[in-house]
Formats: C-alpha cells, structure tokens, sequence
C-alpha cells in the first residue's frame, strides 16, 4: 500500500503532466489552473521576476507567439514532497515549428518548480527556469543537453 507522501508525488508528477499538455496544446486556461495566483515566476526572460498568474501568462502567451506548433519535454523530474509544501527540479526543452515555418529543437534549460497545497491541489507557488552562464564571455549557454 503506498505511503500518502507516494499518493501526494503521483499528484504532483500528474501536474507536472499538465504543464507539459499546456504548453503543447498553447491551452493558456489549462495552465492557469497550474499556477497560485500569487506565482513567483524567474523566468529566462526579463525583468528578474515575473509576480502574479497574469505577468505569467503573459509569459506563456509570448513564448507561444513564436511557434507554429510547440512542444515540451521534461526529463530528469526529482520530487521532495511535504504535508504542504513540495519542489521538483528537471531539465526541460521547448521546440516545435516556428511562425516561419522553420524547426528549432530548441534548448534545455533548468527548472525548478515550488508547489503549495492549496484546497487539496497543488498549486505552482514559484518556478525558476535558467542557463548556464559563461563567466568569461557574460553569455548563456544554451547549447547543453542533459
């Protein structure tokens, strides 16, 4: 019989699930209900952080702005889990078919996501996404794969 830590990470690996259908779908009322409205978002895109579910969606409709169709994969998800709080971390990659008509497959980055139980569901509370950085040439990396 599994544990309610176990029954709570199959919940959250099934959100992480949706984020990915949310993207792929360009379903921005899909994602909304990923995210707490009071979301804390270190985007790879300015400004430093992004505050609130609507800056976040924002972020979301520009990033589909670019693509025709899009795609998103997780790889390497690691979960903590707590009674009310939980983070993961995983690489992941954005890439499709851009409004030109061009194939990217696009580039891993970094995430990490912050879940609060709200209500019985968890909710992003936070989420950081990022490149690695060269030192010497103050450049992003974005040529890495996991």
């Amino acid at each position: 019989m599994p544990t309610q830590r176990e029954i709570e990470e199959v919940k959250i690996r099934q959100q992480v699930e949706k984020i990915v259908e949310g993207i792929r779908a360009k379903d921005l009322d899909g994602l909304k209900q990923l995210y707490a409205t009071d979301v804390v978002s270190f985007d790879v895109e300015p400004p430093l952080q992004h505050v609130g579910i609507e800056a976040k969606l924002k972020n979301w409709t520009n990033a589909f702005t670019f693509f025709q169709d899009v795609n998103y994969e997780v790889r390497d998800l690691k979960l903590t889990v707590g009674d009310d709080v939980a983070f993961g971390h995983f690489f992941g990659r954005l890439s499709g078919t851009l409004r030109n008509g061009a194939a990217t497959s696009g580039m891993w980055v970094r995430a990490t996501l912050c879940f609060r139980k709200t209500d019985g569901n968890w909710l992003i509370a936070h989420d950081q996404v990022s490149v690695p950085l060269d030192i010497a040439s103050g450049k992003g990396v974005t040529d890495l794969e996991p």
